[in-house]
């Protein structure tokens, strides 16, 4: 009788525990209903502190931690550049800081100081005139690795679908919950000065390694001259030598592409079709002129990389 009460026990703890994970889940946003639409920015234009991060996403934990403990009552932001699909982790880029001022305020001298001091640098975006933006409850740590999970897919979807030029990904943690956008217009203005810096680093290096590509074809050429005349090779045996050993005929070389497509996340986005065209749901508060946004190629759309956990502050 003893043991069966015991295996009762255990069986009811166990229902309990099981309980409790699905209500912690359901709390963190497991059951909340993902919206995607197009319309005004949740924030206006910003001042942010930020540090540049140039590798895989799920490594960026420590800035969000580091931002919030110099202020942690000020709303954290992360800036994503890259599609961490298309791009390999150690080339993506992203900016992680918080979010100083908005609107017509000014940041205090004394807060910039103090973000500097840490290796901080202050940089400002607008605020476009309509955005691609969808929320998610933040109430705890795993609402953050629910939300890259079940909001990502579904921007991407819509994006596609409509094919919009929605780049980059910005994500703002506001109180109990994450603000995703994708400006459709001004993107240009959301890039940090390190993301151009990162351009022409991977410029220079693609463009060493077709220099370097087109050294040893050219000796590779010069050798095969050398044993056609050697060995008395018939002119048609060195035409074909030379067409085999050109760079161009096996490899490809940077400027087959252009440089912002090759890395930038916009690639999730299709050729580029106005956002006029949408039926928005809100009219932009700000007032300004719609743009139309830059083309873009069509790419892929997941996003399998790890969450990072910026420390949660209530304002």
């Amino acid at each position: 009788m003893s043991d069966l009460l015991l295996l009762g026990l255990i069986a009811g703890l166990t229902l309990l525990l099981l309980l409790t994970l699905l209500a912690f889940a359901g709390y963190s946003g497991l059951l909340a209903g993902v919206a995607v639409s197009a319309g005004s920015p949740p924030i206006r234009n910003v001042t942010v502190a930020y540090k540049f991060h140039l590798g895989p996403y799920g490594e960026t934990g420590r800035l969000f931690t580091e931002s919030c403990s110099i202020s942690p009552k000020l709303r954290s932001i992360a800036v994503y550049y890259d599609n961490p699909h298309m791009v390999p982790p150690e080339k993506c880029r992203c900016a992680v800081g918080s979010i100083l001022s908005e609107g017509e305020e000014s940041p205090s001298p004394e807060l910039i100081h103090l973000y500097e001091k840490f290796g901080f640098k202050v940089f400002s975006f607008p605020a476009p005139s309509h955005v691609v933006t969808a929320t998610f409850p933040y109430t705890t740590t795993l609402s953050i690795w629910l939300a890259t999970r079940r909001v990502h897919p579904a921007l991407d979807n819509y994006i596609k679908e409509r094919k919009l030029c929605a780049h980059p990904r910005l994500e703002i943690y506001q109180q109990d919950q994450i603000h995703f956008m994708c400006p459709l217009a001004r993107q240009g203005d959301f890039y940090v000065p390190e993301v151009n810096e990162t351009e022409r680093k991977f410029r220079g290096l693609a463009e060493a390694n077709d220099a370097q590509m087109n050294g040893t074809a050219t000796g590779a050429d010069t050798m095969s001259d050398t044993s056609s005349v050697s060995l008395e090779v018939s002119p048609g045996s060195r035409e074909t030598s030379a067409t085999t050993l050109s760079p161009g005929a096996s490899s490809r070389g940077w400027d087959d592409v252009d440089a912002r497509s090759e890395h930038s996340y916009s690639e999730s986005g299709a050729s580029g079709s106005s956002f006029e065209e949408l039926d928005l749901e809100s009219e932009g508060p700000m007032g300004e002129t719609q743009l139309d946004p830059e083309p873009e190629p069509l790419g892929s759309t997941k996003w399998p990389w790890e969450p990072s956990t910026p420390e949660k502050s209530k304002e």
